[in-house]
């Protein structure tokens, strides 16, 4: 039986998961990474992107919007700007969010605009791995 840690995900409006886990792989700015029991301590801010809770066999896909992630002899936390499980997930709001994303990249030039590409490509890729995950 592997060994587990405590790990925390938080938000503004909730306490979203505590509890022991066997594995959490969190979407980080510099790549996603996994975390086991022991990991070595670290700070690291998170993408948009969908967070996978692995304990006891099971696994939980929730969604974050950024936010920040930090691993220490406490096990792992997680300050996500928002958190919600993909059953949770309005789709069909999200896909809106997107389509608003997308028309008001004209309103917006140089970096600020480079900032929204990326956070659009952010959501998209959320968007495409729940389509593709429907089904499970």
């Amino acid at each position: 039986m592997p060994a587990t840690f405590h790990f925390d995900l938080v938000s503004p409006e909730k306490l979203a998961f505590a509890g022991e886990v066997d594995q959490v792989d969190v979407p980080g700015v510099e790549g996603d990474f996994g975390v086991f029991a022991g990991h070595a301590p670290v700070v690291a801010a998170i993408r948009p992107g969908i967070l996978t809770i692995t304990a006891g066999g099971a696994q939980q896909k929730i969604i974050v919007l950024g936010g920040l992630a930090e691993v220490s002899e406490k096990g792992l936390t997680v300050l996500a700007d928002v958190a919600t499980s993909t059953q949770e997930l309005d789709r069909a709001q999200f896909a809106e969010t997107v389509a608003e994303m997308e028309a008001k990249l004209a309103e917006k030039e140089g970096s600020e605009l480079d900032h929204a590409i990326e956070r659009l490509d952010h959501f998209k890729s959320i968007q495409h791995e729940l389509a593709t995950t429907a089904m499970h």
